[in-house]
């Protein structure tokens, strides 16, 4: 069985508490258990990974090489100035990456519509709340 990883990075442990108009009410643990259903059902083991700290995500997408098939990102506030994450991203690009945001950033402020990362990534899904991740999971699909 091909095995994925879901990375979080900061903030994203606070979905359901912080700015519900553009995240939505549903906590972070259901979202979580409703990503861990949707990928075993699309035929993967995935494990998920969230932390606020940037050394520590890079540590992590360092890892994925060896261990997983492909990754879904959602690197939230890092994803638009994090040279960091995007030199950890191409460092593993054997590895496919596809990045990940619940709300459409092109329609919020103007920082957020410049993702440092999207260029190492294959891919790029926005806007689709809690569904952004099912569609990073069936995009993985289709490359590995």
């Amino acid at each position: 069985m091909k095995k994925i990883l879901v990375i979080l990075g900061p903030n994203l442990n606070m979905v359901g508490i912080r700015e519900k108009s553009i995240y939505g009410a549903e906590n972070a643990d259901t979202i979580n258990e409703d990503i861990l259903t949707f990928a075993r059902d699309a035929g993967f083991d995935c494990d998920i990974y969230q932390s606020n700290h940037e050394g520590e995500l890079i540590d992590k997408i360092h890892s994925t090489l060896g261990n997983y098939d492909g990754v879904v990102l959602n690197a939230g506030a890092l994803t638009h100035y994090s040279y960091a994450l995007r030199d950890a991203i191409a460092a593993v690009e054997q590895v496919p990456f596809v990045e990940v945001h619940m709300s459409n950033v092109h329609k919020r402020e103007e920082f957020r519509h410049k993702s440092v990362i999207s260029e190492v990534c294959r891919g790029v899904i926005c806007g689709f709340g809690k569904d952004s991740y099912r569609l990073g999971i069936q995009a993985l699909k289709g490359m590995i």
